[in-house]
């Protein structure tokens, strides 16, 4: 197995809907800070993957227009996953892993204002008995934080907890477009949104776009923003059928945190789209009570659809980066109530 380390990571997100920026007009930006981190030009990239939605965008082959993101010219070997940019970033890893190319950038997009995104969003659904009901990703998430209160698994408390600290915590996120100082009664104060959970249990859903630059040994050593080195990364799915898991559990994850290696991890990103599910995605994953959870504020306080998981990973190498974290851990999910989970481990190296 080759070393592969982070180097490169830049997000860019829209808090308003209003007057959104192209796909195209989103990543320019992105892959010139990209390579004004890392001091690299466009030619010293082997390897390009998305991972964006056609269903979203409304139209086939809804990626080839952001190809022209990338430019025409030096010609390029480019790739696409039609999931959140993480699984990109898995492609692209395996592409490094096989000694074809020795770097390569991820990238993911997303335009949610683009069409209705809750009914669009159902077509992931199993297609003869789910979809047909048109039932929206918070609604699910209304079932699954019900059965987990029902059972005993966590609380409304618990669930305050876990937006109160993200909030807060995404304070010093520029990106953020949900923080602020906030308490748990500020929560439990609000009015219920979608029962049992209220508004902000629910991550806000913005347009939005991130790159990442990975890169193995002996090339990752010559970019000059550092290097957050992979030490494990692995992805596992549960059934789509929401009658055949239990919700409140989340194998997929645990099977991919045991595959990747979680011990001796200070700092986790965990890509919870709703407050109860970083409460299932901690307790899968075994995380101790030191572990530093969601410092960026998490997908509670921003979540561009389908580069909201590779945020994760950009975040936690961030940390890593600037000698806040040893060893870190990045999650993203895909799917609706925890459905496909990837669990990504990284450190830093002298």
């Amino acid at each position: 197995m080759r070393d592969i380390a982070i180097v490169g990571f830049s997000q860019r997100q829209m808090k308003e809907f209003d007057g959104s920026p192209t796909c195209v007009e989103l990543l320019v930006p992105v892959f010139a800070d990209l390579f004004e981190q890392t001091g690299w030009t466009k030619s010293d990239i082997d390897f390009w993957c998305s991972g964006s939605s056609d269903y979203l965008a409304g139209r086939s082959f809804s990626f080839v227009s952001a190809v022209d993101a990338i430019g025409a010219l030096p010609p390029v070997m480019e790739s696409h996953v039609e999931m959140d940019a993480a699984w990109a970033l898995y492609e692209a890893w395996v592409k490094i892993q096989t000694g074809e190319v020795d770097s390569a950038i991820v990238y993911g997009f997303g335009k949610a204002s683009a069409g209705v995104l809750r009914r669009t969003m159902s077509l992931q659904l199993d297609p003869y008995t789910v979809t047909p009901l048109w039932p929206d990703a918070v609604s699910l998430a209304g079932l699954q934080a019900r059965l987990g209160l029902e059972q005993g698994a966590w609380d409304e408390q618990a669930m305050a907890e876990v937006v109160a600290r993200s909030m807060t915590d995404a304070t010093t996120n520029e990106w953020a477009i949900r923080k602020g100082e906030t308490t748990a009664d500020d929560v439990l104060a609000q009015p219920v949104y979608a029962d049992p959970l209220r508004r902000w249990d629910c991550a806000p859903v913005s347009d939005g776009a991130s790159a990442m630059v990975i890169a193995a040994t002996g090339k990752a050593e010559t970019a000059a923003n550092g290097a957050a080195w992979i030490t494990g990364f692995q992805h596992r799915i549960d059934t789509i059928a929401m009658n055949g898991r239990d919700l409140t559990a989340s194998p997929s994850t645990r099977l991919a945190g045991e595959a990747a290696g979680t011990d001796g991890v200070d700092l986790a990103e965990l890509h919870a789209p709703f407050s109860h599910q970083e409460l299932i995605l901690r307790s899968e994953l075994g995380l101790a009570d030191d572990v530093r959870i969601n410092p960026s504020g998490g997908a509670l306080t921003a979540n561009p659809m389908f580069c909201a998981g590779l945020n994760r990973i950009g975040e936690a190498a961030q940390q890593v980066w600037s000698g806040n974290s040893q060893r870190a851990l990045a999650h993203a999910t895909s799917g609706p109530a925890l459905q496909q989970n990837l669990v990504l481990t990284m450190e830093a190296r002298a």
